[in-house]
């Protein structure tokens, strides 16, 4: 399947892509030329001078990946977490999955939570979320005076399993 990707502004990022052959999920890229929250320092290991955005313990912010897409009708791009965040930084997806329908345009954003204690410096060009091209089915709601009867019937959460 072919998606057309419109890069949006003036930023070097490579598309986003596939990691190795088996990857269900391209990797989405922090784009922070023009982010409101973005100041230059060095980046550690190096003499480098790079755009950073420093997210302080508890504290959330959106980050624009650079490109939007042209997903196709009855497909939606899901924008995940990276699980390496999570695990190594306590830093997740404030949305676990975020929707970018077939009718929006305009650039996608991954939006960040970052639950540790300490401070994490998401860096210009940093990998910061998946995204996964997926098929969709749009149902015909049909209202009902009844529903069929199951073995769990209105059993709610934690209920799976315990019939």
């Amino acid at each position: 399947m072919r998606v057309k990707v419109k890069r949006i502004g003036h930023h070097t990022l490579p598309l986003p892509k596939y990691e190795t052959e088996g990857a269900v999920a391209m990797d989405l890229r922090a784009k922070l030329d023009d982010h409101p929250l973005a100041r230059v320092l060095v980046r550690p290991g190096t003499d480098e001078r790079e755009l950073c955005v420093i997210l302080g313990p508890g504290q959330h912010a959106y980050f624009p990946i650079g490109f939007a897409f042209e997903v196709p009708e009855g497909f939606e791009l899901q924008v995940r977490p990276r699980s390496g965040l999570a695990l190594r930084n306590q830093v997740v997806a404030w949305h676990p999955i975020g929707t970018v329908d077939s009718d929006y345009r305009g650039e996608v954003q991954a939006a960040l939570h970052n639950r540790g204690t300490h401070s994490f410096i998401v860096w210009h060009g940093d990998r910061i979320a998946q995204g996964v091209i997926a098929p969709v089915v749009r149902a015909e709601l049909v209202e009902a005076e009844e529903l069929s009867e199951t073995a769990r019937g209105g059993n709610g959460f934690g209920s799976t399993g315990s019939t």
